[in-house]
């Protein structure tokens, strides 16, 4: 029988979907966070059931040949980044074999076709927006930073290696600024204070910085005044904005957003493209990898300029509107030119699909349309079949009325982007067991280096 508080010594052989490590004792599996595969360590075992076991580290008996010294200061602390201490080899290797084994696991694929993980120029300094809980340390100083692992104590950070580094300037400045405000602090476990959050945006081709304070009421003494200065100070920047959150949930953004200085977004090139990104935009984290994956889709799609796309979960229209303009492109010239729209995007938001109308006119696209609603009610309602249909579902993956659309349908060709292997798995078994689709490959994308998150997109033909 094993205890908890036992202490007990295992060999790391595995990484779970998580991130931790696992090893076994008496043929019982044990997960240890902060280990790789080929430690040989000591653990306490903190939790304990009767096929498994959660340990802590206590001592790290023989490093793997995969282990390195994190290139943070507050890596061990900080819950930001799990994997600041594996080589980032091993960590691309360790992606791809999740995305194998979860989708023979799960979906039930024998040996699927999936292709080396696609990286971005650094596995460092990669992150155009973050988001910093604020807090105040025992003295009474502002602190910005990450949660510690496993805790809401929070990490006060100065500088951070995985955001783009032009960001960092503005961080310690920015708290010590709020520090001399005198103003009020949000306090989560009492529900009492202002300042909740500060919020960081940078557009990775054009530099421009957007600085967002996220609180629960606007009455801070001086914030206009504050907000010119720093327009004034960072030539970067281009607009101070406050968004409101009064409600009490982990819910970071409020409903309203108001411009304080300079203006409201900012400017990013993306995939050819122009497109205006505003404080509480959704728009993937890792600008160099969403390219690298953009282009992995049009060679993929090889687009002949008379397909019919449908776009489920299109958000801005980060890919709808690149695959719309390859479209218009092929047509140009042509004397069959379509001026109908051949490109419609789904979206739940109505924010998100109003900035992506304003990016369509802003880049003079034409071939493309917008429909705000659920994909579930939308895509059964569609007047014509498409050829092509680009999923891009949260984490939980999509309803299965849409699966069921879909086999109704019968679109000649599917792309399926996924954050979460399991879920695409789930998704891709209900896809294919039927016979209609048959996976053709899977691109896994490292748009979140140091941590054991990995991205992929699925292709199925009819």
């Amino acid at each position: 029988m094993w205890q908890q508080g036992q202490q007990v010594e295992i060999e790391i052989t595995d990484l779970t979907d998580d991130g931790n490590g696992v090893g076994r004792y008496q043929d019982r599996v044990v997960f240890v966070p902060d280990t790789v595969p080929g430690d040989q360590v000591r653990v306490r075992l903190v939790r304990v059931k009767s096929k498994y076991a959660e340990g802590k580290l206590q001592d790290l008996e023989q490093a793997s040949r995969h282990r390195i010294s994190p290139r943070c200061i507050v890596a061990d602390k900080c819950g930001g980044c799990q994997w600041q201490h594996i080589d980032y080899e091993f960590q691309l290797q360790a992606k791809r074999d999740l995305v194998v084994k979860t989708l023979e696991r799960i979906g039930g694929f024998i040996e699927p076709r999936v292709d080396l993980v696609l990286t971005g120029e650094s596995d460092l300094g990669y992150r155009n927006k973050v988001t910093y809980p604020l807090g105040r340390s025992a003295t009474g100083q502002v602190q910005a930073g990450y949660f510690q692992k496993q805790s809401h104590r929070l990490v006060n950070l100065n500088q951070c290696p995985v955001q783009d580094q032009r960001l960092n300037p503005l961080l310690a400045n920015i708290k010590q600024d709020i520090q001399n405000r005198g103003w009020s602090i949000y306090d989560e476990t009492q529900h009492r204070g202002k300042l909740r959050h500060l919020s960081l945006r940078i557009g990775r081709r054009t530099g421009e910085i957007l600085l967002t304070l996220i609180a629960t009421q606007g009455s801070l003494p001086g914030l206009q005044e504050q907000a010119e200065i720093w327009l004034q100070q960072y030539p970067l920047l281009k607009g101070v904005c406050l968004n409101l959150n009064p409600d009490q949930s982990n819910v970071i953004f409020g409903q309203e957003t108001r411009c304080l200085a300079g203006q409201p977004y900012l400017r990013e090139e993306f995939g050819g493209l122009s497109f205006f990104l505003k404080p509480e935009t959704f728009f993937q984290v890792n600008t160099e990898v969403a390219e690298a994956l953009l282009q992995v889709m049009r060679q993929q799609l090889n687009l002949q300029g008379t397909e019919r796309i449908v776009d489920a979960y299109c958000g801005i229209g980060t890919f709808t509107l690149p695959l719309a303009q390859d479209l218009q492109q092929k047509q140009e010239g042509s004397r069959e030119s379509l001026y109908v729209p051949q490109v419609l995007g789904l979206e739940l938001q109505e924010t998100a699909i109003e900035q992506a109308r304003q990016n369509a006119i802003l880049n003079g696209i034409r071939h493309v349309e917008f429909k705000q609603g659920t994909v579930q009610k939308l895509l059964p309602q569609l007047a014509d079949k498409p050829d092509i249909v680009l999923l891009d579902p949260p984490r939980k993956g999509c309803d299965r009325t849409v699966l069921e659309t879909l086999l109704n349908l019968q679109p000649q060709r599917l792309i399926y982007i996924s954050c979460k292997p399991a879920t695409l798995a789930r998704d891709l078994k209900i896809l294919c067991e039927t016979g209609v689709y048959q996976l053709m490959r899977v691109q896994p994308a490292d748009f979140f280096p140091q941590t054991s998150h990995v991205e992929c997109a699925a292709f199925l033909s009819c």
